[in-house]
């Protein structure tokens, strides 16, 4: 597993699969998008997809019901989930975390829709540390990004940001990514909602 040295992007990714691939029972996806991970889900799973954004929402179902799902993705955010509370086994969110408005709000509703004991997993760029040039750039970038790329912000401390809310943090696995130069830090967590 990684452990915050540089690891190349192909062993995160397949680090990434492995766990979401241990996923079970009801799962609900926030932020689902293009549903990149249909491919690596178990097949025993029963997927519940969230996508705020309508048009990728619509390519959602599609493939969605090409990989076997049978309910269309909800509408709507990750700040307030159309789902009733404990009523799925694990949520899952692969850079999600880096763009919502409220990601404290998203933790709280995470906590409200899992089962006592259900999981969360979390695949997350994170801030970088400071006084390096990585996270100088991430910062200089981040008006630019929050614009063109969903409202991804950078600079967020995500990691603390899962600590300090209502789910317990099992484990965590820091990389450190080099892209175009930089030293990007990313983070696979694993929450559990408490029994």
């Amino acid at each position: 597993m990684g452990t915050g040295t540089r690891t190349p992007w192909a062993t995160v990714e397949a680090e990434r699969d492995t766990a979401i691939h241990t996923l079970r029972g009801r799962v609900l996806e926030i932020g689902a998008g293009d549903g990149a991970n249909f491919e690596v889900l178990h097949p025993s799973v029963e997927w519940v997809g969230l996508e705020p954004a309508r048009r990728r929402r619509a390519r959602l179902a599609g493939k969605a019901r090409s990989h076997g799902h049978r309910t269309a993705p909800l509408e709507g955010g990750a700040e307030a989930i159309p789902l009733p509370g404990s009523s799925v086994d694990a949520v899952l969110g692969t850079h999600v975390l880096c763009s919502v408005a409220g990601p404290e709000r998203v933790l709280d509703e995470v906590a409200r829709v899992l089962r006592p004991g259900g999981r969360a997993l979390f695949a997350e760029h994170v801030v970088a540390p400071a006084g390096t040039v990585t996270g100088a750039v991430l910062r200089l970038a981040r008006p630019f990004t929050r614009t063109v790329d969903h409202g991804c912000d950078p600079t967020r401390d995500t990691e603390a940001t899962v600590r300090a809310s209502a789910l317990d943090v099992a484990d965590v696995v820091r990389y450190t990514v080099p892209v175009l130069g930089l030293e990007i830090p990313f983070v696979l967590i694993e929450a559990r909602r408490p029994r």
